[in-house]
């Protein structure tokens, strides 16, 4: 065999093993969060929709709807970790150029990881998860044989109605948009057009939904830290507020447990018992005050407040900087490439500590923009319960997470939160080209954060200094209920 032909023989056999490689490790990373999902659904799903005591084709679909599930809250999940991932790649590579053992950690395995997930977001938005909501409402088609197979059937023809319906939508405003020759020929193309316009759309719409619930998450959170973390003494005699509490408790106990009312007064057993479970909590969560440390009680809650303080403060301070960086170079707006170019200059100008700091502003948004989504009033009956969380509830979820998740991308790079270029189609989206749109968007989240931040802040020294001096104790005043003329 000649040197040429040996070489390139070594290049190919070299290319081969280089791409089993980059399969076996995206193999074993979905398998790994794919494992993870299906404990966290587990914990929460309803047992009796699983049993097979009263009908076994009812179970078999819906465990086949659940494992659709399960591989959608993955791909959430590797979504929301794709970032960091490659951001992290990106320094270790500079740290440790010429390591034999990170060889494997290279740009064509990043590349193939944004591709995947891009590709298992749209199969699982357009496909699985309407697929696995038909499936488990469907009873198969009238006159037919009942079983599995009826039901995937009546599933499939629902499914294609859908999916003319949506792309006719599609092809409709796609036509009242763009109404020149070469928007007219893009219409006919679908894979190059229609589901890369669809998941724009989507995206749009998930970026929107971050938008919204991220500021109101992050005064959640500060909410959610007050209640969760023991608050410090300040001008507090936490041992006679807990008499206090103790001796009205035994009170409303003995008049209960009497069962007698007063010659002037009706008892009220359900008002009583009302305040006797509102004094048992008031109780438990004194005595939970006292028997903090002075370490968990001064220091811990502090220290919450002022980390959460500070990273929505960084945010801010970021958005704002990239606001001035929009109005005077076009290099801050969000674009897309198809090379990722690791290992040679860090996303961050104060190189692995600023990356470490993109990188926990990434998983700070996503949790606020989590919490703000829970806690709005329009999606808090999707709120799971543990071991009681209906099928279609567990799809309405995932269905959540995975647009939360998908667009936390273009969440963090239309902000300017990282310097990483979106990788693969991610970087396709028609709005991200439009100045206006990414200016405004900035603006508004810099706008809403702040807002609520400093409402929240200043209701929250208000009403620790009152409670501080007591004056939570005043009585307020009682409006007149009759007019100054009449007599009494």
């Amino acid at each position: 065999m000649a040197p040429v032909e040996h070489d390139a023989l070594a290049v190919r056999e070299q290319l081969f093993h280089e791409r089993v490689r980059e399969c076996i490790i995206c193999a074993l990373l979905f398998a790994s969060l794919y494992i993870l999902c299906h404990f966290i659904i587990t914990h929460f799903k309803k047992q009796t929709d699983f049993a097979a005591v009263h009908d076994d084709e009812d179970a078999a679909v819906n465990r086949i709807a659940l494992g659709m599930c399960t591989f959608t809250l993955a791909v959430a999940l590797g979504a929301v970790l794709l970032l960091p991932f490659s951001i992290i790649s990106n320094e270790v590579l500079l740290s440790f150029p010429h390591n034999y053992y990170i060889q494997w950690l290279n740009g064509s395995l990043i590349h193939g990881l944004w591709n995947l997930v891009f590709l298992f977001s749209n199969t699982s938005l357009v496909f699985l998860m309407p697929f696995a909501y038909f499936f488990t409402e469907s009873e198969g088609f009238a006159g037919s044989k009942k079983g599995i197979m009826a039901r995937v059937y009546e599933t499939s023809v629902v499914l294609l109605l859908l999916t003319l319906l949506v792309l006719g939508m599609v092809w409709v405003a796609s036509a009242i948009v763009g109404n020149n020759a070469a928007s007219r020929q893009s219409l006919y193309d679908l894979w190059e057009y229609y589901l890369p316009y669809l998941y724009s759309c989507i995206s749009l719409f998930g970026v929107l939904l971050l938008l919204l619930c991220t500021p109101f998450g992050l005064s959640t959170m500060f909410t959610v830290t007050g209640k969760l973390l023991v608050k410090p003494r300040l001008l507090e005699d936490l041992d006679e507020q807990l008499s206090c509490t103790r001796f009205e408790e035994a009170a409303v106990s003995r008049r209960i447990a009497s069962g007698k009312a007063s010659c002037w007064l009706n008892l009220n057993v359900g008002l009583l018992r009302e305040q006797l479970l509102a004094l048992q909590s008031k109780r438990r969560k004194l005595e939970r005050r006292h028997r903090a440390s002075p370490w968990q009680r001064n220091l811990g809650y502090p220290l919450a407040m002022l980390g959460l303080l500070a990273l929505t403060g960084i945010s801010v301070l970021i958005v704002c900087f990239h606001v001035l960086e929009l109005l005077l170079d076009d290099a801050a707006m969000p674009r897309g490439i198809q090379d990722a170019p690791l290992g040679q200059v860090s996303f961050s100008i104060f190189g692995t500590f600023g990356a470490a700091l993109q990188v926990i502003l990434i998983f700070y948004l996503m949790l606020s923009s989590v919490v703000g989504f829970y806690s709005s009033p329009l999606f808090t009956r999707l709120l799971p319960e543990r071991q009681d969380t209906p099928l279609t509830k567990i799809i309405g979820n995932c269905v959540s997470l995975l647009v939360l998740s998908s667009a936390l991308p273009v969440f963090s790079r239309t902000l300017g939160i990282t310097r990483f270029d979106l990788l693969g189609d991610f970087g396709r989206f028609n709005w991200l080209g439009n100045f206006y749109i990414v200016f405004l968007y900035n603006m508004g989240f810099a706008a809403l954060t702040t807002l609520c931040l400093v409402k929240k802040v200043t209701w929250a020294v208000q009403e620790e200094l009152l409670r501080a001096f007591g004056l939570h104790k005043l009585p307020l005043p009682v409006p007149r209920s009759r007019p100054l003329g009449e007599r009494c």
